[in-house]
């Protein structure tokens, strides 16, 4: 048997101005997403609290680039071990690494014991003006320092994306009797090295509220986070969820993945994409695309299934009835979308290559105004 080498499509950002670059990049992404999940909200892809809950991912990711750019401001310029760069998935991806966000949540567990242990920001400013002065040299290692407690502060601030985003709970109301729950997680995938999120409605028949509930919560909880694997079918999850709690009942699951992120500088595309960002030839700032998938599965139907004693609901769910491939993909239905530069929009209207016609175009204007071009 072949082994893959997965590390083969990873690359540390050595250049340290390419590597500021591309953090640049996405904070720009990352904010623009905001705006990006409004326009889709006001299409009607997503119902207001949904939005809110994409919001606050997107906010976290934010924020995760923002602790990573600290974490590694200074490191590329010292010798030794402590010389280290970020790496990038630079194929079907263009985010970092799972590792590096696995690192991040390490840190953050021991954030505050490193920092007890270190210098304040006002010392080591201090001590850098005073080594400028007396030495007229550049204190390199206190700039590494700061960067350091810098970045240990931001992950002590918490809110950031985690390899791990537990299950957290809405209450919808009440519909025919039966209490309406939400349920919305994220995971950051190890293989696809990208954020995807999750979203379920489901009711509740249990004679306790899940909310009361702590044994039955927990279970839930753990059994979420288990089947949160892209190569799972939503169907597969669905079901696993209807088969493993009687009183809770699946009615419509979303799974969105936020990437890949294309640019022609950071990554290496295959397929249409490659050309439409060569020929774009677009500046730096405005050399992206970020590709966004939603799938979506929703119950048609309750059956009974008959047991001994008594018979428990089961879940029928609807798959999409116009696409061939709509079984084989397990969901009702598949939304794509694409983001990207005013640039790269006009090079991909002008080749029009195949397959790009049932993707949802938005577009970055001036001023980063986000325009719905389908």
């Amino acid at each position: 048997m072949v082994e893959t080498d997965l590390t083969r499509d990873h690359k540390p950002l050595e250049d340290e101005a390419a590597a500021r670059r591309y953090f640049a990049k996405f904070e720009r992404i990352t904010g623009l997403l905001q705006s990006v999940v409004r326009e889709m909200e006001a299409g009607g892809s997503f119902a207001p609290s949904e939005s809110a809950v994409l919001v606050g991912y997107a906010q976290a990711l934010a924020a995760s680039f923002r602790a990573l750019s600290l974490k590694y401001l200074i490191a590329g310029r010292l010798t030794g071990v402590v010389n280290r760069h970020l790496t990038i998935d630079l194929h079907e991806s263009g985010f970092p690494v799972f590792q590096e966000i696995l690192t991040m949540a390490n840190d953050a567990a021991q954030a505050q014991m490193q920092l007890s242990r270190m210098e304040s920001a006002e010392v080591l400013k201090e001590q850098m003006v005073q080594r400028i002065i007396a030495r007229r040299e550049v204190p390199t290692d206190l700039q590494y320092a700061l960067s350091q407690r810098l970045y240990l502060e931001a992950l002590g601030e918490g809110g950031l994306f985690w390899p791990q985003m537990p299950p957290a709970f809405d209450h919808l109301g009440v519909v025919d009797g039966r209490a309406r729950l939400r349920l919305h997680w994220a995971v950051y995938d190890s293989t696809l090295n990208l954020p995807v999120i999750y979203i379920l409605d489901l009711e509740d028949t249990g004679r306790l509220p899940l909310s009361q509930d702590a044994g039955r919560r927990a279970r839930l909880e753990a059994h979420l986070l288990a089947q949160s694997i892209t190569d799972l079918k939503l169907l597969t999850i669905a079901r696993g969820i209807d088969a493993d709690f009687d009183d809770l009942h699946p009615k419509r699951l979303l799974r969105i993945h936020l990437g890949p992120m294309y640019s022609h500088a950071y990554t290496l595309q295959t397929g249409p994409i490659r050309e439409v960002l060569e020929t774009a030839r677009a500046p730096e700032g405005d050399d992206w695309a970020l590709a966004w998938t939603v799938e979506e599965l929703e119950s048609a139907r309750v059956e009974l299934e008959k047991g001994w004693f008594s018979a428990t609901e089961r879940e029928v769910f609807q798959l999409d009835p116009l696409s061939p491939a709509g079984a084989e993909r397990g969901a009702t239905r598949m939304r794509r979308a694409l983001i990207l530069p005013q640039r790269p929009y006009q090079a991909l209207a002008e080749l029009n290559p195949p397959g790009f016609a049932d993707v949802r175009k938005f577009v970055v204007g001036a001023g980063d105004r986000v325009i719905v071009s389908q």
